[in-house]
């Protein structure tokens, strides 16, 4: 028999705030986070302008000691998931740490470390290499530096499937629930690249945007657009078994009602054109959480602002759904706001769907205004949609064809 899970704690750091009531209020004002790039000098860079985290003090959300020795992928990591777990009102010391884990993932993890040391191997000669550069850089360090942070000894791992990332680490957290590995889990994403080799190597292979105006820059689903915006940040949830939850008195966000990872099998870089594979992770979590399509209220769509995820995906809800049922559900994509977070998006977005359940409001696909022929759903263009909202599907595909949906249900007891 598989345990229940259900979402007890949230935590976000995001280019709208820094915390999640922060960020919610930002998405429920239609707040956009995206501007001119400050982190290093874009003269000689066709893209100008991205999804920056502003105001974040490590020090003031994590020991300062330990917080030198993190790149700012791994201090975003720490924050959302001492947020969450401070949200779930959870205290390590009277559970078996054993019991408690952690999987969070990052795509690409610290390129800025990457260039710093490289520089100075070419100036300065390899003999000045910070003795600390590979543990700063790599990507598990997110996971291990939250463990270390929260006590917390169960399974620790990191699941890198670029930007599916996020949403394969609550997944699988997920899993290792329902099936006894652990009955607590902290899981997500973290992503922070914006520096002069993520901006030029995604600029090369014409991903990004070189729209100027921030307010239509990142445009998912709109007939104009040209690309996505990097975005940077953390997006954590607090996963925990039914049972547990309920004997410690905990608050009960949500449901996770089921799960869905497949592969395209296809292409590099772009999703299968017919949208087969990512239409197949969507069934498989609807399967397991007993739901039809006629059911689902909500998609938090990937919903990139590219021309091809955005076409693709909008064929996977369909061939998903089945075309009436995908012409009455309503999709959005948090990215309009806050730019493409790599392989934290699917960890923020599954926070976004959380708060969304409880309070029954649908943001708007902030500055798209006029769809796609070929993209001819409902996507809450003009405006946020309120309502009712019972059962949500959060979509995430990366490079490599990796396609990850979660089902997220109201919690019923």
């Amino acid at each position: 028999m598989k345990r229940r899970v259900v979402v007890t704690g949230l935590g976000a750091v995001t280019p709208i705030g820094n915390t999640v009531e922060e960020f919610w209020m930002g998405i429920k004002e239609g707040k956009v986070g995206i501007g001119e790039i400050t982190k290093f000098d874009t003269t000689d860079y066709k893209v100008k302008i991205a999804a920056e985290v502003k105001d974040f003090v490590a020090k003031e959300r994590m020991d300062f000691k330990a917080a030198k020795r993190m790149e700012p992928f791994s201090q975003y990591a720490v924050a959302a998931a001492k947020e969450a777990c401070e949200d779930a009102g959870f205290d390590i010391t009277k559970e078996d740490p054993f019991r408690a884990g952690v999987i969070i993932g990052s795509g690409i993890g610290s390129l800025q470390e990457v260039e710093k040391e490289y520089d100075k191997i070419k100036t300065r000669g390899p003999g000045r290499v910070n003795p600390l550069m590979v543990p700063l850089m790599i990507s598990n360090m997110a996971a291990g530096n939250v463990s270390i942070q929260l006590g917390f000894r169960g399974k620790c791992t990191n699941v890198v499937t670029a930007c599916a990332s996020g949403t394969n680490c609550i997944g699988d957290a997920f899993r290792a629930i329902q099936y006894g590995d652990a009955d607590v889990m902290v899981a997500g994403g973290t992503e922070s690249c914006i520096c002069p080799t993520g901006v030029a190597g995604f600029t090369s292979l014409t991903a990004l945007s070189t729209s100027t105006d921030p307010m239509r820059a990142s445009i998912p689903f709109d007939k104009n657009r040209d690309g996505f915006v990097l975005g940077e940040g953390a997006g954590v949830v607090f996963l925990e078994e039914l049972e547990h939850a309920k004997k410690r008195g905990a608050k009960i966000y949500a449901e996770i009602a089921g799960y869905g990872a497949t592969g395209d099998a296809y292409h590099i870089t772009s999703p299968a054109e017919d949208g087969s594979g990512a239409a197949k992770a969507m069934e498989l979590a609807m399967e397991e959480g007993n739901v039809t399509p006629e059911q689902i209220d909500y998609i938090n769509a990937h919903g990139t602002s590219t021309h091809h995820n955005d076409l693709f995906e909008t064929r996977a809800i369909k061939l998903a759904l089945g075309d009436e049922a995908a012409k009455n559900v309503v999709v959005n994509s948090t990215k309009s706001m806050i730019g493409h977070l790599l392989g934290a998006a699917g960890g923020v977005e599954c926070v976004v769907c959380v708060k969304t359940i409880q309070d029954g409001f649908i943001h708007q696909t902030v500055g798209t205004t006029e769809t796609d022929e070929e993209c001819d759903l409902d996507y809450a263009v003009g405006a946020p949609v309120e309502k009712d909202v019972n059962y949500v599907l959060t979509n995430s595909l990366g490079f490599g064809g990796h396609n990850a949906t979660l089902l997220l249900k109201r919690y019923e007891g």
